[in-house]
C-alpha cells in the first residue's frame, strides 16, 4: 500500500522522520554484528563482505529513496541522494576513525582490497560524470552508461576477490596493523553463546529480516523527503544531498563505528568504500526508473559539485591509506581531517 505523507502535520512528519532514522540506526547496528559472523563462518574476509553484503545492505534506504523519487518524476531528489549519499560516508569514515584510538584506522586497516575498492570507486563516479557531458542516447529509455556502470561494479568485484585471494601488493605490517577478523585470533563480533546456539540459517535470516526492516525504513524516508523538498524553500538538490543523503546513510556510521569498536576494521574500511561503490549504482537504477529519459541529464551544477568533492574525497581518501600515517590530531591521519573539512565546506555551499 502506498505511503502518502501529504496528510501529515509538520510535527507529525517531522517525528516520523527522527523515527525512521531511529530504526535505520538500531538495525544497522544489529546487522553489523551479523556480518561480521558471516565473514568469519564462510570464510569470505571482511573486505568482500564488508563491501558486497554489508555495504549493499546498508545502502538499501537510499536506493529505495533514489529509484522512487526517480519513478515519480523527482530526477534531481534522486540524483542528490545518491551522490550526496556517497560524500557524507566518506565523512563518516573519518568519524568512525575517531573511535579507534590505537591508530590512525587508514594506517592500521590498509589492504589491497581497501586500495582496490577506493580504485573502482572512483571510475565509478568518473561513469556517470561523463554521461552528463556527453549526448542524451537511450534505447528504451535507458542511457548506455547504466549498463556499463553494472559491467564496471561486477567486473570490480572479480579484481577484489582477486585481491583479497592473490594480492600483488601487500601493506607493510607494523605492531599498529590489524588483519582481517577471520584470520586474527580474536572472535567474531557475536558472542560466543550465540554463536553456539545459533545455526547458520538463523544468522542468514536474522540478516534477512534486518535487511529488510532497512529497506523498509528507506521507503519511508523517500516519501517523506519528498514530502519535505514539496514544503520547504529547499530544492531537491539541498534536500537529496543534505536531508535524506544524510538520513539514509546513517546504517553505514552505526555499521562503520560498530566495527570499529569491536576490531573488525576491515569490515568498517570495506563497508565504507565498497559500500559507496555499490552506491553509484543508484544511478544506474535510477535511470530505469526514470521513465522521461536520461537520469543522467538531468544533473545540474550542484551536482557536478557534489561528484567532484566526492572524488575529491576518495583521492584524498586513497593517498591515506598509501601514506599510513600512524597517528594525528584527535587520533585520526591528515586525510580524516581533510575530508571532514572538505565535507563541511561542500555542505555549506550545498545549502
Amino acid at each position: 500500500m502506498a505511503i502518502s505523507a501529504s496528510s501529515f502535520s509538520n510535527p507529525v512528519l517531522g517525528g516520523a522522520f527522527l523515527a525512521a532514522a531511529a530504526v535505520i540506526a538500531v538495525a544497522g547496528v544489529a546487522i553489523t554484528r551479523r556480518a561480521d559472523a558471516i565473514a568469519d563462518r564462510t570464510g569470505l574476509g571482511e573486505a568482500l563482505i564488508g563491501a558486497v553484503l554489508l555495504g549493499g545492505t546498508t545502502s538499501l534506504p537510499g536506493i529505495v529513496t533514489s529509484v522512487s523519487a526517480a519513478w515519480s518524476g523527482y530526477a534531481a531528489l534522486s540524483i542528490s541522494n545518491a551522490l550526496g549519499g556517497i560524500a557524507v560516508q566518506t565523512a563518516f569514515l573519518a568519524v568512525a576513525d575517531i573511535f579507534y584510538r590505537k591508530a590512525n584506522l587508514e594506517h592500521a586497516a590498509a589492504s589491497a582490497p581497501a586500495l582496490s575498492e577506493s580504485a573502482l570507486l572512483m571510475i565509478l563516479l568518473a561513469i556517470p560524470l561523463a554521461a552528463s557531458a556527453g549526448p542524451e542516447v537511450t534505447f528504451g529509455g535507458i542511457h548506455p552508461a547504466t549498463p556499463l556502470l553494472v559491467a564496471s561494479y561486477l567486473g570490480g568485484l572479480r579484481l577484489l576477490h582477486h585481491a583479497k585471494d592473490h594480492p600483488m601488493w601487500l601493506p607493510r605490517r607494523t605492531s599498529l596493523t590489524r588483519r582481517d577478523q577471520n584470520e586474527s585470533e580474536s572472535s567474531s563480533a557475536l558472542p560466543q553463546e550465540a554463536r553456539s546456539d545459533s545455526s547458520d540459517l538463523r544468522l542468514w535470516l536474522e540478516f534477512g529480516l534486518l535487511a529488510i526492516l532497512l529497506g523498509g525504513s528507506g521507503y519511508l524516508l523517500s516519501k517523506l523527503g519528498i514530502e519535505v523538498a514539496d514544503r520547504t524553500d529547499l530544492d531537491e538538490t539541498a534536500v537529496g544531498g543534505l536531508l535524506t543523503g544524510v538520513v539514509t546513510s546513517l546504517p553505514e556510521l552505526v555499521t562503520a563505528v560498530a566495527a570499529v569498536r569491536q576490531g573488525a576494521l576491515t569490515l568498517a574500511v570495506s563497508g565504507i568504500i565498497g559500500g559507496n561503490a555499490f552506491d553509484t549504482l543508484f544511478l544506474a537504477f535510477s535511470d530505469v526508473a526514470y521513465r522521461e529519459g536520461s537520469i543522467y541529464h538531468q544533473f545540474n551544477a550542484q551536482h557536478v559539485f557534489v561528484i567532484s568533492v566526492a572524488l575529491l574525497m576518495t583521492g584524498i581518501l586513497l593517498l591515506g591509506l598509501l601514506r599510513r600515517q600512524k597517528n594525528g590530531p584527535a587520533g585520526i591521519g591528515f586525510e580524516g581531517i581533510s575530508i571532514l573539512i572538505l565535507y563541511g565546506l561542500a555542505a555549506a555551499v550545498m545549502f
